[in-house]
């Protein structure tokens, strides 16, 4: 399956990193080398903590980086339903998530973080096709209207927007960027201070002990970085988290600049952004076969892409040829907040990001070490 992020010539040319080969030991062993898992690798040996992490695939071959490259600060609802819902913990990870983005910023520059901000539409770019469709625009732009006030309430910056591309807002904070390229990009960084492995799939997790297929990682702390599918890495976990399909599509070069920055329509379901090149990067349908993409599957799908392909053709406002289809598993909480919880004595275990891990994933990368390390309780923001 072709991935359209990794024709960037620095994914491309990425040499790889060893597999598990023999018994080893560490301070801690991370389980998943995607954002939060190399988020975790990196604060643990800024600690002067030995690591050990391990990879199924390639780093930043599952949802980490096959996601849509969106940067977009606050929880997974719009902050204003959140904070009907949890209060002013939703406010303190929207200010958390917008520091996050200055970090990877000043981590990775900006050939990597492209501060774009962000548009949400009402609707897809065109005309409303019927009745049904004018009825949601219209309440799509409502709830952008509220949206907007908490957002200039605390001190938010968001602006409207009405276009080329139709009506919403504009968040001008938010970012952009290739999402296996910022994967790659750190683990090469963490690689001479830490012992990674690709390819290196964990069969068990136990007390102390990384169970793979050439070898044992041990290790009296072991952090679970896993999204998709980490109810079945941790059994414990059923019930609490859930993996959903994402599925996605690339398209060859259309007129450059069409969207200037990452575009999310129709509540958010419907997104898309567009490299300097004129490629443009297509996800969405979920809600609209929800019963089948609950499923850890990541085979494309003829309808969903059927789909994804109309929603392509509407962002580009012209007739566009598909270069590659993909998919990958994502974790959704039971609650709505992102987990990061002990499952067992010394294993801690993060995910269930609810489709927003590029930001908030770190967070509760740091949030689960600070509970493993110092015995912290993790923000209200999360679930323990």
């Amino acid at each position: 399956m072709t991935v359209g992020w990794d024709v960037d010539p620095v994914v491309a040319a990425w040499s790889g990193l060893p597999k598990v080969n023999g018994d080893m030991t560490a301070d801690v062993c991370v389980v998943g080398l995607g954002g939060s898992g190399l988020a975790a690798v990196a604060d643990l040996v800024d600690r002067g903590l030995s690591v050990v992490g391990l990879d199924a695939g390639r780093v930043g071959a599952g949802a980490a980086g096959r996601n849509g490259g969106f940067l977009l600060a606050g929880p997974s609802e719009f902050l204003h339903r959140s904070v009907q819902s949890r209060g002013e913990s939703s406010i303190d990870l929207y200010r958390a998530t917008l520091a996050e983005i200055d970090r990877l910023g000043e981590m990775l520059g900006p050939e990597v973080i492209r501060r774009s901000g962000s548009i949400r539409l009402a609707g897809l770019p065109g005309e409303p096709v019927d009745a049904a469709d004018i009825a949601d625009r219209e309440s799509d732009l409502a709830d952008c209207v509220s949206l907007t006030r908490v957002l200039r309430e605390n001190g938010i910056a968001v602006e409207e927007y009405d276009g080329d591309l139709g009506r919403g807002i504009f968040l001008p904070d938010d970012a952009a960027m290739n999402p296996a390229r910022r994967s790659l990009g750190m683990a090469a960084m963490l690689a001479p201070r830490a012992a990674l492995f690709e390819h290196s799939p964990a069969v068990r997790i136990t007390t102390g002990t990384v169970h793979t297929q050439s070898g044992r990682v041990s290790a009296p702390i072991i952090l679970v970085a896993i999204d998709g599918k980490l109810e079945l890495a941790l059994p414990e976990l059923r019930g609490r988290v859930r993996t959903a399909r994402l599925q996605m599509l690339s398209t060859h070069p259309v007129s450059p600049g069409r969207l200037p920055c990452p575009v999310y329509c129709r509540w958010g379901y419907d997104y898309a952004q567009q490299d300097s090149d004129g490629r443009m990067y297509v996800g969405g349908g979920r809600d609209v076969f929800l019963s089948s993409e609950w499923t850890p599957e990541t085979t494309p799908t003829r309808d969903v892409q059927r789909y994804i392909e109309d929603v392509a053709l509407r962002m580009a406002g012209a007739p566009v040829t598909v270069s590659s289809r993909w998919a990958a598993s994502v974790g959704y909480s039971a609650d709505g907040r992102p987990l990061c919880s002990e499952v067992a004595p010394g294993v801690v275990a993060f995910g269930g990001y609810n489709g927003t891990g590029n930001l908030v994933g770190p967070l509760a990368a740091r949030a689960a070490v600070a509970m493993a390390i110092d015995g912290a309780k993790v923000p209200a923001y999360f679930c323990e």
